[in-house]
Parts: C-alpha cells; structure tokens; sequence
C-alpha cells in the first residue's frame, strides 16, 4: 500500500513513460482507491478484515510494482512486432502445435468464465477472437494462442456439465505430457466456491506435480461479504490441502477487469518475460 499512497507524484512520469500501454495509462490516473480495488482487488478486501486476520490473505507472495505491471501489459499489447493470434485447436496431444515457447493453459468448470477471462486478458489485441457462450461447455477442443514470440496459452475445455466425451483423455494427457507447460490456471467460481468438480481437477493437478494457480473468477457477481468469506475459505484450503498451488489467489472480473492487469503481470513473470523490481 505504500506504493499507492506514493503514486500520486509518478503518475506523470509513469503515464509518459508507458503511454504505449493506454489502457493501463489511464488506469493509472484513477483515485488511489479505486485503483486499488481495480488493481489489486485482495488489498481492497484487506481493508474489511480484522487486523489479526489481514495475514490470512497472502498478499505479498507476488508483490509487483505498478511499474511492473505497465511493463507487462506491452506483452499483450498487439503490434506489427508483436503478433497476438489463434494459433489452431486440438482434441489429442500429438494433434497441438510444437512451440518451443513456455505455456500456460487455462482450465476450469463449465461455465466458469475461462472464455470470457482469455478475451479479456487479450483485450488489448482486440483483433484475437475469443469465442465465449452463454451456453456452458462451448469449448470442445484445446485452443492455442500465440502470444508474440513470448508464451502460448492454452484454452482447455470445460469440465463437468457438458464436458467433451473425450475430455479425460484429452486433457490428462495434454497435463502429464506437454513438455513446455509451465502452469496451470485453475479457475474457480468465485459465488459458488470449490465444488466437487473442482477438487476433482485439484487431485489431478496435485497427483501431476502440476504447478498451479487458482483464479477467482466473477468477482463483479459477489457482495463484498460473501466474497471475502469465499477467499478466506478457499485460501485455508489451499494452505492447508495443497502442496502445488501458489499460496496466492487471483481474483478477477471479465466484466469491471479487476484484478486483470495483476493477472497479465504474473503470467509475463511466470514465463521468464519480465523480471519484477
């Protein structure tokens, strides 16, 4: 928070420093508070905790400066130089593209959010078409998007209702054997909390020795109560039943994108793109 209440005398340097990134320019001149609960949305919930509780929360595990965050944005900022595409879609392992580059793949329930979450981490290269549904499980195969010559992400189907016939097949063996894939995002409703199709995928990841993330989706649906219940919850959880999940949640909204520029920055720190101050 120390940084924020020091922001205010940056602005200026920061915003013509990284006026290529304009969508995270802007986020920049917003009051400290509101760009707090954009940014950072777990600080934001700090605030309604009780001080002996605030440890709860894990805020510091990944701690980049706004400086970091607007460095990493150019990453998934489209340009003639910096190429941002769908590259194909595959139903088995041998069938995916062989890219050199790190990966990330994205997985979750039904009707979670992934689709809606890839287009908006992509907004800034308005031109990939992410295709999102309102009917659950419209993601059949996994989609590969080449993100510049950094990383490749991964869109994999939904599981649980409506989930491909082949999906166990297909993604247990893209999880055990993808040779570049660096870490999974795991995402989770952030209303409705780990269901059983969830710790279903969260026995996978454990049983793989899969690093993985788990990422809060739909925030924007949640009252500040409720979803600070769900984090602390969920946080226990993974401190106390998890051995490969990052010790920090991701909270994100596709709709207001809290949360969204955090994500960018993490995933360009994961894949050995960015070293944060």
């Amino acid at each position: 928070m120390g940084r924020l209440i020091e922001m205010p005398a940056a602005l200026g340097r920061w915003s013509r420093a990284y006026s290529k990134s304009h969508a995270f320019r802007e986020v920049l001149q917003l009051p400290k508070m509101e760009l707090t609960k954009l940014v950072f949305p777990l600080q934001e919930l700090q605030r309604h905790l009780h001080p002996d509780a605030r440890s709860d929360l894990h805020l510091r595990v990944f701690d980049p400066s706004l400086e970091d965050i607007a460095r990493a944005e150019g990453f998934f900022t489209a340009t003639p130089r910096n190429r941002i595409e769908y590259l194909s879609s595959a139903v088995r392992l041998d069938h995916a593209p062989g890219l050199p580059r790190p990966e990330v793949c994205f997985i979750g329930r039904s009707n979670v959010g992934k689709s809606s979450l890839i287009k908006a981490l992509f907004s800034l290269a308005p031109e990939v078409e992410v295709r999102v549904s309102k009917t659950p499980g419209h993601t059949k195969k996994m989609n590969f998007f080449k993100v510049g010559k950094y990383f490749t992400l991964v869109d994999m189907p939904g599981y649980g209702y409506r989930a491909p016939e082949d999906f166990v097949d297909m993604v247990e063996t893209y999880l055990k054997e993808r040779k570049n894939l660096l870490r999974t995002f795991l995402l989770v409703d952030s209303v409705a909390g780990i269901q059983k199709a969830d710790n279903i995928a969260i026995e996978m990841c454990e049983e793989f020795a899969l690093p993985y993330v788990m990422v809060l989706t739909k925030i924007d649906k949640s009252s500040t109560g409720h979803l600070l219940k769900q984090v602390l919850e969920i946080q226990k959880f993974v401190a106390t039943k998890t051995q490969g999940c990052f010790p920090q949640l991701f909270p994100v909204s596709a709709v207001t994108y809290s949360g969204i520029h955090l994500l960018r920055c993490f995933i360009a720190t994961i894949t050995g793109n960015l070293k944060t101050n």
